[in-house]
């Protein structure tokens, strides 16, 4: 797999204009949250951001974000 150096979110407003936040689906008991690091998988989330964009009746942006910048590196622990 490629080193991934953008992500893809579909974006949606929350509370007001300038609140925003990342659209998200549940399976089963787990949030989804409706992102990925190439187009591909964004066009198979498309249906889902669509269904969330007409139930709140709020649109849904697609952005992606084009930075990288690694701010930990979290190591295993040993085991044993």
């Amino acid at each position: 797999m490629p080193r991934i150096e953008h992500i893809y979110a579909f974006i949606c407003d929350d509370a007001g204009p300038d609140d925003e936040g990342i659209a998200a689906s549940t399976h089963g008991l787990m949030w989804m949250p409706l992102v990925g690091a190439d187009m591909e998988r964004m066009e198979s989330l498309r249906p889902v951001a669509q269904r969330i964009a007409t139930h709140f009746r709020k649109p849904i942006r697609l952005c992606r974000f084009t930075v990288r910048e690694t701010l930990e590196i979290i190591q295993p622990v040993p085991q044993g």
